[in-house]
């Protein structure tokens, strides 16, 4: 079968990869139940269980994380951190090629991302383990960073040597994998890389993975918006020309956005559904009873 992706580049720093012969469940993937229930799994391994709690648009997602996940990428070495590499194409490449990534069925995109919000990497960056909270409020999000599994400290060895890297502005960018329903990203490589980045006082610079929209998808999208904009504009009399003019390039920018814009992430049912959902969290109360 083959897995290989269809490449749209947008510039240097950003591409689409259309996937196919992969209809999941992918490798990393989200599982929800019924009751604000929710794990994610690597193959069969559990990597956190969550549960919302919380009355109506503002939620507590409330995890424990486990040890076990394996990054998608290989580490990236010393000379290739030093060499011209455009790590966006190479990132899709490892990715494609990676047996442990989140890649299923679809359109996603990659760019790179070097500027964030205030707190995004300070106060909703992720640095306790196993356990988390996170603030899911629909007006404005929780807009975070979680990592996927501890953190090094400071001073040990690798990150160090990523230290060195991040002084020489020669430091391989995060891969953040943006998911939708948690308004946040998910280290999918680069644990030691982000420490370092912030240990030197800087904010990682980052590859973005994201889901964008299936052409069917945009193209329904598409379709829509043209018959309104076509039946908004066969009244002549209504808009003076100059607001005309603006509609006709406000409209054309949005169809030209449509291709590009955040998809839902997929998640798949948990099997057996809440009572195997309820069993694991039990099982995870007898290891760890303090949480």
């Amino acid at each position: 079968m083959d897995t290989r992706g269809h490449r749209e580049t947008l510039s240097e720093d950003g591409l689409v990869l259309t996937v196919t012969g992969r209809p999941g469940p992918s490798p990393l993937r989200f599982e929800t139940a019924d009751g604000g229930r929710g794990l994610l799994r690597q193959g069969e391994r559990l990597l956190y269980l969550g549960r919302l709690d919380g009355d109506g648009c503002c939620h507590d997602l409330v995890l424990h994380r486990f040890d076990g996940y394996r990054p998608p990428l290989p580490p990236p070495s010393a000379a290739q951190q030093r060499s011209d590499v455009n790590w966006v194409h190479q990132y899709a490449r490892w990715l494609e090629e990676s047996p442990e990534s989140p890649l299923h069925d679809g359109r996603w995109a990659l760019s790179r991302r070097d500027r964030f919000g205030p707190g995004i990497w300070t106060a909703d960056f992720v640095q306790e383990w196993p356990n988390g909270t996170l603030e899911l409020y629909c007006g404005g999000g929780w807009h975070g960073v979680l990592p996927l599994r501890r953190l090094s400290p400071p001073d040990a060895p690798r990150v160090k040597a990523y230290r060195k890297h991040a002084r020489e502005g020669t430091l391989a960018p995060v891969l953040l994998w943006w998911v939708t329903f948690l308004d946040g990203w998910l280290i999918l490589d680069g644990h030691d890389r982000a420490v370092a980045a912030l240990a030197e006082g800087a904010q990682p610079a980052c590859v973005e993975l994201r889901r964008v929209p299936d052409e069917p998808d945009w193209r329904r999208t598409a379709d829509e918006l043209t018959e309104e904009h076509t039946h908004r504009m066969r009244r002549p009399t209504e808009y003076p020309a100059r607001q005309r003019a603006a509609l006709e390039r406000g409209f054309g920018d949005v169809l030209a956005g449509l291709p590009y814009e955040d998809a839902r992430t997929v998640t798949w049912p948990v099997p057996g559904g809440p009572a195997a959902w309820d069993d694991l969290a039990a099982q995870v109360m007898l290891q760890f009873p303090r949480d």
